[in-house]
């Protein structure tokens, strides 16, 4: 790929450990393209374990030794409230850079590159003011407190998809708990971490409360597997997932894992069409179908399933496919020229190798021959044991499938490694909500899907163990400890 230009203002040579930006161990880097243009964009640094060991050892000192881990949970609120302002301070400057990274409609970015990160800060904040620490309850001898305190050390490794909003589901939790954080940040979006760094020195977060460091695979490995850690919070794919998990299993090391999905979404005999091309924008082709959550498995009834196909297909054709930062935007451009190639691998092996039936897209829209872009693409006939049913496709590939009965419905749903969302559209939203019960699925919506920042986030199966978001996600950043006493205590 030819480059054409480059904007230096956005080179990022070095990492932030310690509470300031500190020269990397190599001379390793990455170069970012503009997604929509195939423009470089900047240059970043690249870590190693040298530059992970510096950044543990970093937070590692501010909770031992340092003031973080003794602080009071109004102290710590006092600095992420400063932190969320000085976010919002720049707002409009992720949003921004984000869409340029990765190819997210500004739309889209707006609400979770520039509002949800200090929306999280500000929420645990006040949670952990609110909430109390201790508790004494009655023993068998006297009295017992029972205590949460921090976890200790957080290694955080975190995707390109949403970049801005799920290091914060991690490093929001984790600060409140009282623990320190190293950030490994996903080299596909190489530069929107560092405005993270810039606003936690702004608001006076302490050294090495905060490290971040892009990196590579042996990068999050040497996070992983440090000694210095306490706690691994990652989110990515499945196959990730498992070495992590395979790791924090050998080290005794506690770990949350956000991990891929196949989600399915059913409508009902009963359900309204317009009311599910409304939604298709939220439920399945959010952030151009690289989404974990994506609903790209559609379940039809077949006594409706030409009327189904036809409406979707034609919802298909009518995205506005094109630059992420035009606000009529509703499709942009793949992340990367690398995942663009591989959404194609699997819409080729659908049109090549199955019996399935393309009804809309399928190729790069006509006009875009710059950046990564690809098609609003669906595909009717698709049988349960497809690839493109079974396997993650992350890119703007739906599968229609038939059903004779609602209990087919939920069985093929349910048939799939994955157990991450899910949606239901149904006149009777009582009738939903039952199905939904019954459907092994972290997350299901109900004639629409959002992601509930107050509400637990995560799935079953291989899509991951614990929950992020809510007051669960803020207990996986506790130890729990009972200090046995005298009824005195009560």
């Amino acid at each position: 790929m030819t480059i054409n230009a480059a904007t230096t203002e956005l080179d990022r040579p070095r990492f932030f450990i310690d509470g300031q930006w500190a020269t990397p161990n190599g001379s390793e880097s990455i170069p970012k393209f503009e997604a929509s243009t195939g423009r470089l964009l900047g240059t970043a640094a690249l870590g190693n374990a040298h530059d992970i060991d510096a950044a543990v050892r970093a937070a590692r000192r501010a909770f031992d030794l340092g003031p973080w881990g003794r602080t009071t949970p109004a102290e710590r609120a006092k600095v992420m409230f400063r932190f969320a302002q000085a976010l919002r301070a720049h707002e409009g400057v992720a949003s921004d850079l984000v869409s340029r990274e990765n190819g997210m409609p500004i739309t889209l970015s707006q609400p979770f590159n520039d509002v949800a990160p200090a929306a999280l800060l500000d929420m645990y904040a006040n949670m952990v003011l609110t909430d109390p620490l201790e508790t004494v309850q009655p023993s068998p001898s006297g009295a017992t407190i029972v205590r949460r305190e921090p976890v200790g050390v957080v290694g955080a490794i975190t995707p390109w998809n949403f970049p801005m909003s799920v290091a914060m589901m991690k490093i929001a939790p984790a600060l409140a708990a009282g623990c320190t954080v190293v950030l490994k940040h996903a080299p596909d979006t190489a530069l929107d971490s560092y405005l993270i760094a810039e606003a936690a020195a702004e608001a006076g977060l302490p050294a090495g409360v905060l490290n971040i460091v892009l990196g590579d695979r042996d990068a999050g490995a040497a996070l992983v597997s440090h000694p210095g850690v306490d706690k691994i919070a990652f989110t990515g794919s499945t196959a990730a997932g498992r070495l992590i998990g395979a790791e924090c299993g050998r080290l005794i090391r506690r770990c949350s894992l956000e991990l891929g999905g196949k989600s399915a979404a059913i409508f009902c005999e009963d359900g309204d069409v317009e009311t599910l091309l409304a939604g298709l924008s939220g439920s399945s082709f959010m952030n151009n179908g690289q989404t974990c959550t994506a609903q790209m498995r559609l379940l039809a009834p077949r006594s409706r399933y030409r009327e189904v196909v036809d409406a979707v297909a034609g919802y298909a054709d009518s995205m506005v496919v094109g630059d992420p930062l035009d606000p009529a935007t509703t499709l942009g451009p793949m992340a990367t020229e690398h995942h663009l190639a591989r959404v194609m691998g699997f819409i080729d092996d659908a049109r090549d190798n199955s019996e399935a039936r393309l009804v809309a897209g399928g190729g790069r829209p006509k006009g875009l021959d710059d950046g990564w872009f690809v098609s609003a693409t669906v595909f009717a006939d698709v049988k349960p044991s497809d690839r493109l049913s079974r396997e993650e496709v992350f890119g703007p590939v739906m599968s229609i499938t038939p059903y004779d009965t609602e209990d087919e419905a939920v069985e093929m749903a349910n048939d799939s490694n994955y157990g991450l969302g899910g949606s239901l559209w149904t006149a009777d939203e009582q009738k939903g909500i039952d199905m939904a019960r019954r459907i092994r699925a972290g997350n299901i919506g109900v004639n629409y899907w959002i992601l509930d920042m107050d509400a637990p986030f995560g799935g079953y199966k291989d899509s991951g163990i614990g929950r992020e978001l809510g007051p669960q996600g803020l207990e996986h950043y506790f130890e729990w400890k009972s200090i046995m006493a005298s009824a005195d205590q009560l």
